[in-house]
């Protein structure tokens, strides 16, 4: 791979959403600065930026931590409108949130006017065994059912949150590399086409 890391690096815009609580600010930060947040501060919106190599590719990572309350929701289409790929992030500890993955998943195809599109189901707070009401048989069936990974993680003891992200931006690079021409196999700067969708 070329080494030309400036201007040749592809950006990926992913976006963490789910409901309140869930603990997507602290996959986030988890990820990005290895420390886990134990205060509960409900999220607006917060953006972070990460280069990495994922399969000997640099990448660069343009993370919008989003708010999960209900009286954001007007917010969450614009967001939805610029993610190139989707962390859908529930806690194994509450159901409620469990149930509103499909709700998510849903509007982002509504948003992106697709059938389909890069996401992946995140089941977080998975240290929590004792506290545990969601079965990892039923995230498996919801995520066979809407056809996207799912994986599960703890954002405390930091288990599966580094492969969330990078799992997330190999979701994204397969789903790019569909859409595009077979002429254009090189690295990318068609990207930003992505983003504009025609209703």
């Amino acid at each position: 791979m070329s080494k030309n890391n400036q201007g040749n690096v592809q950006t990926f815009k992913l976006v963490v959403v789910g409901s309140g609580g869930v603990g997507k600010s602290c996959i986030t930060i988890q990820f990005i600065q290895s420390y886990f947040c134990s205060d509960y501060d409900p999220t607006i919106e917060d953006s972070y930026t990460k280069r990495l190599v994922i399969d000997d590719v640099p990448a660069k990572l343009d993370i919008l931590d989003t708010a999960g309350q209900e009286e954001f929701s007007a917010m969450r289409e614009q967001y939805m409108r610029s993610g190139e790929g989707f962390l859908l992030v529930f806690s194994v500890t509450d159901y409620a949130s469990f149930e509103e993955i499909y709700k998510f998943h849903r509007q982002i195809l509504r948003v992106k006017d697709r059938d389909e599109f890069p996401m992946l189901m995140v089941g977080n707070k998975s240290d929590l065994e004792a506290q545990r009401v969601v079965s990892i048989d039923k995230a498996q069936e919801l995520s066979r059912q809407l056809k996207i990974p799912y994986l599960e993680c703890s954002a405390k003891v930091r288990i599966n949150v580094d492969q969330a992200f990078t799992e997330l931006v190999r979701i994204v690079r397969r789903f790019q590399e569909s859409e595009r021409p077979l002429n254009f196999k090189d690295n990318s700067k068609g990207n930003k086409k992505k983003l504009c969708c025609v209703l």
